[in-house]
């Protein structure tokens, strides 16, 4: 079991800048594959970023691309988003995701663990 908890959501005009952070409890996941996706209202959720907990890979949407960043730090055992330039259309519930290892993958039902998500709203 894996246990995942976000952080850092809130407010923030257009072309500010948020960390959003998954603090990753519970079993061995070093070879897990770590996903951040959003979900805006009346949308479906959408991937944004994933990399493999062993840092070895990481995959963005295009219109995040040269925008976000996702990291991890293993000392800390926490998977950070790091959100510069932000857009209104950037406005979701932002969860972080993960699975026992294969591939990185943008699909949300290929993920085992989910956070509870926190709220961005990017003002215009």
């Amino acid at each position: 079991q894996v246990q995942l908890v976000e952080s850092g959501g809130g407010l923030a005009q257009a072309g500010g800048s948020l960390r959003l952070s998954c603090a990753v409890s519970g079993r061995t996941f070093f070879y897990y594959a770590m996903g951040w996706f959003r979900q805006a209202p009346g949308k479906e959720r959408e991937f944004v970023a994933a990399m493999r907990w062993s840092g070895d890979s990481t995959s963005y949407t295009d219109s995040v691309k040269g925008r976000f960043t996702i990291s991890r730090d293993n000392t800390k055992n926490t998977l950070y988003l790091q959100m510069n330039n932000l857009k209104p259309e950037d406005t979701a519930v932002y969860s972080c995701a993960a699975k026992p290892g294969g591939p990185l993958t943008a699909t949300p039902r290929a993920y085992d663990y989910w956070g509870q998500g926190t709220q961005v709203t990017v003002s215009s």
